[in-house]
């Protein structure tokens, strides 16, 4: 291949680029020195998006983090006041193993100090749903299961923006073959339903999904 231009040009000689002007021809060949241009060329763009990113990130002004929360950085506590079990049925440490998950999340997945009281944020309610419920078969499951279902009402405050308090049910089911009793399952169930409705509630009240 074989590119010449007069002057202050350009000829493309072989593999290699010849830049020549007016007073003395420089020539950059292929292999090292292609690859070296081509390097070298890349670390500014690098640079340059590297400090894009940390823009994009110091510009947030700290109401996100990379927990996933959306909490503004005025938002320094947090009280979950005790849930009351206020239907028949279910465990009687229900009300009390719920309220330790709860805690537990947001020590875990926040910075936020759990407070007894006047917290920033504040969370409280009701456990209004604890029932056991036969589920008929279906097409695609011939056989009948039973479903442990958890409702749990949530009166939630922002005192640092009351456009965000809201009340709502939370709930959750798991199922077990008919051919178990409830007793058999309860143990196992109730845990895994509750982490489910902890992780709802989180949601909405720190990442507002």
């Amino acid at each position: 291949m074989k590119l010449m231009k007069s002057k202050a040009g350009l000829r493309f000689l072989g593999y290699g680029l010849r830049f020549t002007g007016h007073d003395s021809p420089s020539t950059i060949g292929s292999g090292a020195d292609a690859c070296e241009l081509k390097t070298a060329n890349r670390k500014p763009y690098t640079l340059y998006l590297l400090l894009l990113i940390c823009s994009l990130i110091t510009s947030s002004c700290g109401v996100y983090s990379f927990t996933g929360t959306t909490l503004s950085p005025t938002i320094k506590t947090v009280t979950v006041n005790n849930f009351v079990l206020a239907t028949a049925g279910g465990p009687a440490n229900l009300p009390l193993t719920f309220n330790e998950r709860l805690k537990e999340y947001y020590q875990r997945y926040t910075n936020l100090k759990v407070v007894p009281a006047n917290g920033d944020l504040v969370l409280e309610g009701n456990i209004t749903g604890y029932e056991l419920i036969a589920v008929a078969p279906t097409a695609q499951d011939q056989a009948g299961v039973n479903r442990l279902q958890i409702t749990i009402l949530v009166r939630f405050y922002n005192n640092k923006d009351e456009t965000k308090n809201f009340e709502q049910p939370f709930s959750f089911y798991k199922d077990f073959p008919q051919s178990q009793t409830l007793s058999q399952n309860e143990s196992r169930l109730v845990p895994q339903i509750l982490d489910q409705i902890v992780l709802d509630i989180f949601n909405k009240t720190a990442a507002d999904w």
